[in-house]
């Protein structure tokens, strides 16, 4: 189960990455007004429409991509066995009765109460 997780994780990386890039590519909607007086785009490789018909397919299929396999990786995180509870209520790890004193933190001199903190005169 593990190395389907990590395959459809490194599906989501690649569609993240390509999502970006295609993105980033794309033309705003003002970027057509400049084909009508000769800026060029009408010569691309895709036509005058061309390219933002089949980079806005692409970006589409790949956000689905995106979402399925987030969906995926909720499934596969919800269906591990759960533990015997949270992280917050395991004790501390003990210091081993075998560790000599210079390494065992010492006790501190005064209290750390609050009311052994306030200065008397």
């Amino acid at each position: 189960m593990n190395v389907i997780v990590n395959v459809i994780l490194a599906v989501q990386m690649l569609a993240a990455l390509a999502m970006i890039g295609l993105i980033l590519i794309q033309h705003g909607k003002g970027a057509d007004m400049g084909a009508a007086f000769g800026s060029g785009s009408s010569g691309s490789l895709f036509g005058a429409s061309g390219s933002a018909n089949f980079l806005s397919r692409t970006t589409a299929v790949l956000a689905a991509v995106f979402f399925v396999s987030t969906l995926a990786l909720a499934y596969f995180g919800n269906a591990r066995p759960a533990s015997s509870g949270s992280v917050l209520e395991t004790p501390a790890a003990a210091v081993p009765a075998s560790a000599s004193a210079s390494e065992a933190p010492a006790a501190p001199a005064t209290p750390a109460s609050g009311a052994a903190q306030i200065p008397t005169k």
